[in-house]
């Protein structure tokens, strides 16, 4: 490949026909799939512009139906107590995220890649099953959310809308088509139009001010079951599968291969992230102080008071069109529609990640995303049709503190990884970012552990079974938290022994762009392999 001598413009990109185009029409580089993005070789805040765009995408999950779920619970049950948990998880996937895009850059490989590289055989396997696992639990609360969407705005049964979700993903598939920028335009859109709508519905609850201070500022646990929602907020902010999705979208850009170009480009990717998180953060606070300033109103009648009690995506909207009227009902169903399928969308392209990654294995994005929404649907369509909105909900509930305890088979591997010269040369994580972020994990762990614990022992003890059974029942369980355990151990204390420098051009004379990687960039996976591609 040869890179014209002219000076390129901010963003190159394909003109539809395989090659790229600069302004005066001779093409910079040949046979670059459509949606490819060109990042030019010059120090410049202009540059920002064409590093937004993945951490949208990524932001998108921290403001997923799960995340509505255990945010309008977390307000109705302990008012705005359970804020610090949101601020907390919000920086402590800030730091994480940042690792993930950082992988991607220095490396060239995303975090399924080097999982694949590194462990042997079976670990592999295992990894890649938690990880799939991830994709369905994150992929529940979605149909879930999507199917409680339909019902509000056009009173379709939620099993009905269980069965639409499938096939109103394949529909949103069809964008991709388009490229990655409209894509990521897209799902910038559907953020901000979540955020809009709970904006819009906070200035109208008008939530004291200095009470949403106290909550994200003064850690608290108080009261039954406030441990066991605060796992689910925290599973429900940091997910595994995002992990993959994030230092594989970083991939969608082909920057310089210098020193200073990777270095500007975690840089930017730092930047861009943190404002989406942020979006993501004040659309978080704003469900929780809705829903606290409703459920601790003096005027609410009985009826509403018991929703708040046990309070789901689908109560919500009626708590709402009786508390703050009935367009606060509407703005919540178009919120919880715009995040359901902006949240497949990114699901269903993790899950081709990880696929791609730990198996080597790419096929056609539909057939990806059939077999994850099956698995996703199944559970969701008979917990809908025999429990109706309210064990639909609780699923939600229950997914996410799945995913809260299989945070740490995406997140270990990933600190190893950073923090290893021999893979990342002198971009490895620093002591201190490598102390906080070990700190941040080992947290996760102990919470997890001890809500597992405390949970088991409490379900033995009031199960109403005889001794033998008791007995037998605490074995099994106690040994399964053993296995967990011993799992988590072999990923911390296991030495990495593959190595994989940092890609930086090789010398004067190679290309600075010298890492195409169509698949990622086109979010299409191809069956056909391309030479470029990395192994």
């Amino acid at each position: 490949m040869e890179i014209s001598s002219s000076r390129p413009s901010q963003f190159i990109t394909s003109n539809g026909n395989g090659g790229i185009f600069h302004g005066n029409g001779l093409p910079l580089i040949e046979s670059v799939e459509t949606g490819q993005i060109i990042v030019p070789e010059r120090k410049s805040w202009k540059s920002l512009f064409a590093y937004v765009g993945p951490g949208f995408l990524v932001s998108i999950a921290y403001i997923d139906p799960g995340n509505f779920e255990t945010d309008l619970q977390s307000g109705a049950q302990f008012k705005y107590e359970l804020l610090w948990i949101i601020l907390l998880a919000s920086c402590s996937a800030l730091v994480i995220q940042s690792l993930a895009a950082k992988l991607g850059v220095v490396t060239g490989k995303h975090l399924a890649e080097h999982c694949r590289a590194e462990y042997t055989r079976v670990p592999n396997f295992i990894l890649w099953i938690l990880a799939e696992l991830a994709v369905v639990a994150c992929d529940i609360p979605e149909v879930i959310g999507t199917a409680f969407a339909l019902n509000m705005l056009f009173k379709i049964p939620v099993w009905c809308g269980v069965l639409i979700t499938g096939l109103s993903t394949l529909l949103l598939l069809y964008l991709q088509q388009y490229g990655v920028r409209k894509l990521e335009l897209l799902i910038a859109f559907l953020a901000l139009t979540m955020a809009g709508c709970f904006f819009a519905e906070l200035t109208y609850a008008k939530p004291k001010s200095s009470e949403i201070f106290k909550g994200l500022f003064v850690p608290q646990l108080k009261g039954n079951g406030a441990t066991g929602l605060a796992i689910s907020l925290l599973g429900a902010m940091v997910m595994p599968h995002n992990l993959f999705l994030h230092s594989a979208l970083v991939l969608s850009r082909k920057i310089p291969r210098s020193v200073r170009g990777v270095k500007e480009a975690c840089r930017f990717y730092n930047i861009e992230s943190a404002f989406a998180l942020a979006v993501a953060f004040l659309i978080n606070v704003s469900i929780i102080s809705v829903s606290g300033s409703v459920c601790s109103s003096k005027d609410l009648n009985p009826e509403d008071q018991e929703s708040c009690n046990d309070l789901d995506l689908n109560k919500a909207s009626f708590l709402l069109k009786n508390v703050l009227g009935n367009w606060s009902s509407k703005l919540f169903a178009v919120a919880l529609l715009a995040s359901g399928q902006s949240s497949t969308i990114t699901g269903t392209y993790a899950g081709q990640y990880v696929m791609q990654g730990f198996l080597d294995l790419r096929i056609p994005p539909w057939i990806r995303n059939l077999l994850t929404r099956s698995l996703a649907i199944v559970p969701s369509l008979i917990v809908a049709l025999i429990g109706g909105s309210a064990a639909a909900g609780k699923l939600i509930i229950i997914s996410s503190m799945v995913l809260s305890f299989e945070l740490p088979f995406a997140l270990i591997p990933l600190l190893k990884f950073t923090s290893s010269k021999t893979k990342m040369g002198s971009y490895s994580n620093s002591i201190g970012v490598a102390s906080l972020t070990w700190l941040i994990s080992s947290l996760i762990v102990i919470i997890n552990t001890y809500y597992l614990v405390t949970g088991f022992v409490n379900l033995l003890l009031h199960s109403g079974l005889q001794t033998a059974s008791i007995v037998f029942a605490g074995v099994f369980g106690f040994s399964a938290m053993l296995i967990y355990i011993a799992a988590i151990l072999y990923l911390v204390f296991r030495r990495n022994r593959n190595s994989t420098q940092p890609l930086l051009q090789d010398d004067a004379n190679s290309s600075m762009y010298d890492l195409p990687r169509e698949d990622i960039a086109n979010m299409q996976l191809p069956q056909k392999r391309s030479t470029q591609d990395l192994d």
